[in-house]
Order: structure tokens, then sequence, then C-alpha cells
């Protein structure tokens, strides 16, 4: 039934909307209105225009309005079935959907609209203050000194936060961005409680934020909000499972021992969580008691009350400040995806404001995330959990569940597939090594599409077999009653048969991947461990991958559409002058242009008398016969020059291994520790690192970023080479192609700027306080000798630099240090 819209409408802008549906010679117009405190419209901006019988939807501005409007001319009111799906959408965003009349005096409200919560804005100068000389953070602190540059970065965070906005800041090293959005995020959350989400690449900073940044800032506030570091249900033991695991302790075999120090352990956690435990079980014994979303039997488990998870999830509602990873967030993410609601509970509570912080990351962790892989290891190891004959004897779930089940007849068949699957992976995983020979990883793509020919074939054979089994044993398990599925053989088979089932979508793919381009698909060898070699007779396995070709499309409609506020920082998202790769790469690129503000924040140590930038003018050029043997002599002179002190970043772990053994041997009577990436977990080698200071460490990969080693440990970086990605890397390959293939560069659109974030995050590893010194000696004179290199070389701050022979350098190196 319709109503005057004077009930609904200011009459000004009732008088605005008939002089523009005038304009357009009464056709129909879409509107997107804004409403007052009191819920009536109070603007509108004409966002399309059609003719007598429809009109688009403007999904930018619908997106950004409080109620979607439109004319009918006719004078009809009653909605379309058009109109009904619009009003459903808008429904779904607390929007409303109205249809008014030519002449505005009748509106029919097909779906009211939501009131605004009055949201209390940040001002923006008195959060300034709070770092500022004189300011709360001045008080505290006996060596205060005001950086402008870190006051500037937190308004303009502040802003974005009232703006519904979303900052790109990159923010050097010593800006101090904890803070800088740490009192925006404390400020806002009180004043509007709502919930904020801050995340991070790595646990160190995680913990630093929730053991020392939060509470700091909390103080320099004045105000406590309920923050909480949340990690992802896999990290927590669950007692049913534990419990059930227990029932057939015999089966751990000889880490029976470790299962006997998680129960003592479990007795006392008051956590659960796999971080809180003094030594690290393996993933074989883990896996069988941590918490996993399959297997929760919800409240119907016997020990609900008692749940790590629910009581993490429970204490998570009431937060305001929720830390977590990138890779926890994209799994909460990827649901809201699913289910299409951002207003309820996935794997975090509900929210709209979320800060990136190591957001140079995103495009990494996401790409990883949303990336499906398999090998023969991992099916194995869940069909053997369903199913395992030895000689006589048959044990598994699906054996109990099979006792108990009105379709038992179809046991043995479902047995029978078992051994299929295992030929059948035995098969494939021949077929694939053939393929490789001496290569590392292959894509599946038009150029090798006909020799993958028995690769496909057999995956298809594979997931067909799987499939079956999949299907025999869900008929079994619907055979049994309900009073007996709540046996832990139930549950367990569920999360089973689920990863089965992922498998098999993975093998079904691969063998239709001409028909989805969006995906890279790829395999890769890798190597045994020798238990595995001594069992299988090869020292290699196959892993089956698919990975996202771009991520940016995922993250807009993920991240940077639906919420309100977005932030991100980093100490390097520029690449040259500005940051249009990363945000190419991220998705930030389709957001609105008047949404999206981005500044540079710079890093204010004294680099110009702090750090000295070398490059040997005498080292061969990367690609020659001689480099590899140039570089394991460069790396001991300077190893010696420093007195150890060093951090040796490769780009190959070939190289990596070689440099480390020569170094070895060279200085076998010297007092220099030398740590290698790879013979020790990363965390303890990194805790080595900092605590012997004349130690070494050689590293790739992860050490480029996330290392924070202050003082004398670390007080010379070298860089053996430009970190341009590895030619044969199949995503990197396939992006490549895919820009070539409109005419890109793909050089200049995704290989230089990559490898400039990474150089940064290398070089950016030497100065962590502003009291350090040292040197960063780089060994590829390309960095001078072709064009490109400005572009690296402009990223290096202004200090000494040096293009010397390696001697002369070495002896810079000892000079700067020492004297």
């Amino acid at each position: 039934m319709s109503a005057d819209t004077r009930t609904y409408f200011l009459p000004d802008v009732i008088s605005e909307m008939r002089q523009i549906i005038a304009d357009f010679d009464g056709n129909e117009v879409f509107f997107a209105g804004m409403l007052n405190d009191d819920g009536i419209v109070c603007s509108v901006s004409d966002a399309a225009h059609g003719n007598d019988r429809s009109v688009p939807v403007q999904m930018d501005e619908s997106r950004k309005c409080d109620v979607l409007i439109h004319n009918h001319p006719g004078g009809n009111l009653t909605p379309s079935q058009a109109d009904i799906a619009v009003a459903e959408n808008a429904s779904e965003n607390a929007q409303g959907f109205f249809i008014v009349n030519n002449d505005v005096s009748q509106v029919y409200v097909v779906v009211e609209p939501v009131k605004r919560k009055n949201l209390k804005q940040i001002d923006v100068q008195s959060a300034g203050e709070y770092l500022a000389d004189g300011g709360p953070l001045s008080v505290m602190s006996e060596n205060f000194e005001e950086r402008g540059v870190q006051i500037e970065l937190l308004q303009k965070i502040a802003a974005a936060f009232n703006r519904n906005g979303i900052g790109v800041f990159e923010a050097g090293t010593g800006v101090g961005k904890s803070y800088a959005y740490l009192i925006p995020a404390l400020i806002w959350a009180s004043q509007n409680q709502q919930r904020v989400i801050i995340s991070t690449g790595t646990i160190n900073l995680q913990q630093q934020l929730c053991e020392k940044d939060i509470p700091a800032a909390e103080k320099i506030v004045g105000t406590n909000v309920k923050f909480l570091l949340m990690k992802g249900r896999q990290n927590y033991v669950c007692r049913r499972r534990f419990e059930d695991a227990g029932a057939q302790r015999e089966l751990f075999g000889e880490d029976t021992e470790i299962f006997d120090k998680l129960r003592e352990w479990l007795q006392t956690t008051p956590s659960g969580s796999r971080s809180d435990l003094s030594f690290m079980p393996p993933d074989s014994v883990w896996s069988r008691i941590n918490s996993e979303s399959d297997a929760c039997m919800g409240m119907r488990c016997p020990y609900h009350t008692d749940c790590f998870v629910m009581k993490v999830r429970k204490e998570a509602l009431g937060a305001n400040l929720i830390v977590v990873n990138h890779h926890l967030l994209f799994a909460d993410i990827e649901s809201r995806l699913h289910s299409g609601s951002y207003d309820d509970a996935a794997v975090l509570p509900p929210y709209r404001r979320v800060i990136f912080d190591e957001a140079h990351g995103i495009e990494s962790a996401a790409t990883s995330f949303f990336s499906e892989t398999f090998n023969k290891f991992k099916v194995l190891k869940q069909m053997n959990q369903l199913y395992r004959k030895r000689r006589n004897s048959e044990t598994g779930y699906l054996c109990t569940l099979a006792i108990l089940s009105s379709n038992e007849e179809i046991a043995a068949e479902a047995y029978e597939m078992v051994s299929r699957i295992k030929s059948d992976i035995a098969n494939l995983e021949v077929a694939a090594l053939d393929l490789l020979q001496a290569e590392y990883t292959m894509r599946l793509c038009d150029k090798t599409a006909r020799a993958f020919g028995p690769v496909i074939t057999l995956s298809t054979t594979l997931a067909g077999s799987l499939g079956k089994f999949i299907a025999l044993s869900r008929e079994i398990m619907e055979g049994i009653a309900d009073e007996d599925k709540e046996i832990p053989a139930f549950w367990e088979s569920k999360v089973l048969l689920r990863r089965l089932e992922d498998v098999s979508v993975v093998l079904r793919d691969f063998s239709v991947w001409d028909e989805k381009r969006d995906l890279v698909f790829w395999i890769q060898k890798k190597m045994m461990s020798s238990e595995s070699v001594r069992e299988s007779g090869s020292p290699f396995f196959v892993t089956f991958t698919e990975t996202p070709l771009d991520i940016a499309p995922l993250m807009n409609s993920g991240v940077f559409e639906p919420m309100e506020s977005v932030v991100c920082t980093s100490a390097t998202l520029k690449t040259g002058r500005d940051f249009s790769y990363w945000m190419k790469r991220t998705g930030i690129s389709y957001a609105d242009t008047e949404r999206v503000q981005c500044g540079e924040f710079v890093s204010p140590f004294p680099y110009k008398k702090n750090m000295l930038f070398a490059v040997p003018n005498d080292a061969p050029l990367p690609d020659s016969a001689g480099f590899q043997a140039w570089i394991e002599a460069a790396v001991v002179k300077l190893i010696e020059a420093a007195c150890g002190r060093t951090l040796v970043l490769f780009t190959s772990y070939d190289s990596l291994k070689s440099s480390y053994a020569a170094a070895s041997r060279a200085l076998k009577n010297s007092d220099y520790p030398l740590l290698c990436q790879g013979s020790d977990d990363n965390a303890r080698l990194l805790e080595l690192f900092r605590k012997d200071v004349p130690s070494v460490l050689f590293a790739t990969d992860s050490f480029w970023q996330g290392v924070d080693v202050p003082g004398e440990s670390l007080s010379q970086v070298i860089i053996v080479k430009l970190p341009f990605a590895v030619p044969n890397d199949p995503v990197f390959t396939a992006r490549a192609e895919s820009i070539e293939s409109r005419g890109g560069s793909s050089f200049m659109e995704l290989s230089l700027p990559e490898a400039v974030i990474k150089f940064r995050q290398g070089a950016g590893r030497l100065m962590r306080r502003g009291s350090d010194r040292g040197c960063v000696v780089v060994f590829d004179r390309r960095l001078y000798e072709k064009r490109y290199g400005s572009i690296f070389m402009n990223c290096i701050p202004e200090c000494r630099r040096i293009y010397e022979p390696i001697e002369k350098i070495a002896d810079a190196v000892s000079s700067f240090i020492f004297n």
C-alpha cells in the first residue's frame, strides 16, 4: 500500500526528485538516498537513467547509500519481479527500497531502511596529540622524542576511519606505525563499540601487539578495550578427539611417549593452544587430536562446556580489537563469500573495519590460502585411517561403521575400492615423475597439455575411484541409526571423507584445466624423508596444486568492497614512484578512487651517518659461470670484515648450501658460529642469531622479511642477488603470460616491481632501531649497469654509497662498523 511521500522524504528532496524525473522526460530514474538522524530521506543523487519501463541499478552508488529509490512512470507502484530481486539484495545490506510515482507524491515501501547508528568520529587533531610533545606518551617515556611523521600517519588513519575510506600508507622503519594505527583503532572501538580486526603476517608481531603495544596504547589513550589474539581452530586441542585417540593409544606407535606428555599438559593448560606447549609434537600426532570444524559435534559434544575453541569464540564476541594473521582472516573472508553474510559470526565475529599490518604480504598470503594441493601421502593417510588391512586383520573407522550399519553388505565393495585407489595413486605418481624427468616443476598449459595427457587420464581415473569410495562410505554411514551416530568413528569419518572429496575436486579440475583459465595448474617434485625413501624406493614424490591466477577480484569482493574502512600499512608498498603495482595486485584498484588515500611516511632513522651501502664492481654478472665461486670467496671476506654479525640472503637454496659449505670450510677455526636455514626450526635459528653476537645466518625466502634483530648481532646484510622470481615458477610464469597476452610487459608490470618490494624488505633488515649501524652489500652489479637498476637504487635511503672492488669494500665494512 502506498503512502504520502512527506512521511519519508524532506520537502526539498521531493522537489529535487520531481525536477530530475521531469528533466529525463518522465522515464525511470534510479536514485541513491541518504537518511538523517530521524530516518527521513534528506538527500538523493540520480545515479542512473532508463526508459519508461526499466532503469539499471548503479552498483557503486547503491553501495554507499541508505535507501534505493526509483519511479514507476505509469503510476502503478506495485513492485515487479526485478524490483523484488533488488529489494532482497538491499535488505541483505540493511538498505531500504522505495518506489515512487512521477510527481513523487506517493511512495511504496518495499523494504524499510535500517537507521544508521550515529557513529562518533575521531577528533583527528586531538588523536595526534597523544603522541605529541607534552602528550601522554611524552610523560610515560623517558627517552621521548616527538616524531612528526608518526603523528601525521596516525591522523591519516583516523581520517580513513571517519570517512569509511581505504588507506594505503607506507611507513618506513622507525616511524612507529603500531601506535599510529592502534590509537585510532582504540578510540573508534571504545567510542562506537565497533569491532576492529588487526591482521598481520607474522606471529612475532601478533604477540608483540597483544603483549606490549596494545596495553601501552591503552595507557596512552587512557581507555581500556577488550582485545584478543585469535588463532585458527586447528591450533587448539580437541578434548573429545584426544580422549577418542587415547582409546587407541597403541596406534601412535613410536609416538606414545609424546601422547602421554600431551595428556599431562592437557590437565593444566588454560588455553589448549599448541603454542603453549614446551615441546613441538609432530603433525602426525597433532592432526589426530586438534580441533577440526567438520569433526565438531557442537552442542552434542560431551566436552562442549570445556571446549577451548568455544571459549575463545565466546571471548571474541565481546572483544573490540581482535588480532589475527592474514591466513585466518582469509579463512573468514572465504566463509563470508560463500554465505554472503557479513553480519553474522563466521570464523571470526562480525566486523566492518580491518587494519592490515605487514600488508606487503597480502597477495602472497591470499595466493597461498586460496590454493588447493594434494600428494599421495595426504590421500593415503586419510585412506589408512578409514580402512587398513594388515595380513588377516582389518582396521579403521569404516570397519566400525559397517558393523553398525544396515548397509553393511556394501562394505566389502568399499574395502576393495581402497586397493584400487592405492593402485591408481601409484600409477599417477609414476606418470607424474616420468613427465617431470629432470625438472622439479611443470605447469599444465597449452604448451604442455599433450605431454600431460597420461597424467590427466590417470588423475581422472583416481578421481572416479575416490568418488565411488566416498559414495559407498556415505551409504554405509546413512545406514547407521541416529543413536549410534554419536560415536567418534562417525565424526572422524566425516572429516576424512570431506578431505578426500577436496582431493577429488582438484583431480577433476586438472582434467578440465582449459575450462578454468582463472586457475594455474602445476605439479612439483619434492624430496622424501629418508624413512619414506626406504618404504617406497624413490627419493621423490609429487604434489598437485591449483592456484588462483589473480587474487585481486577476490580481495575486492571479499574485503575492500564490503568493509567500511580498510587500512593497509607496511614499510614496503611502493615500487618506484607510486603504489600502483601493489594496489593492482591486491584489488584496491577496483575500489572507488574517492575512497582510497595513499601516503608515504619516511623513516626518521639516521641512515646518512649509520648505513653504508656497497656494490662490488668486480663481481661477475649473476648469469656468468664464475658467479657462485666468486660469491663463496666474497662472503668469507665480508664475514671476517664484520667479525661475523652478518645475515646473508640468497634467492637460491642451492647457492645457499654451496656458500654455507664453503664458508664452513674457510672459517672452521674462527669464532663465528655459522647458522644455515633448514638445519633447525626458523624461530630457533633466529633466536640463536640474535643472542650470539658474532654468529652468521645463511638464509633465503622467509628471512627476507620479518627478521627483527636490533643491535650488534646484525651489523651487515649481504644480498647475493637481486630477488627476481625464479623463471620456472609456475604461478609467476602464468601471471607473466597473462600480462603479455593483453599486450603488457611482464617484466615492467610484474617481475621488476615484485623484485623491488622484496629487495626493500631484505635491505630493511639492517636498521631496526635508530641507534643501529651497519652495512648492506649487494653482489649484483646490475644495480649500476642496467637501466632498471636505478629503480632499486632509488629505494635505498640517503646514505654513504660505494662501488668498488670487493677488497676495498671489505676494508670499508670493517672501518665503518668498528670505527
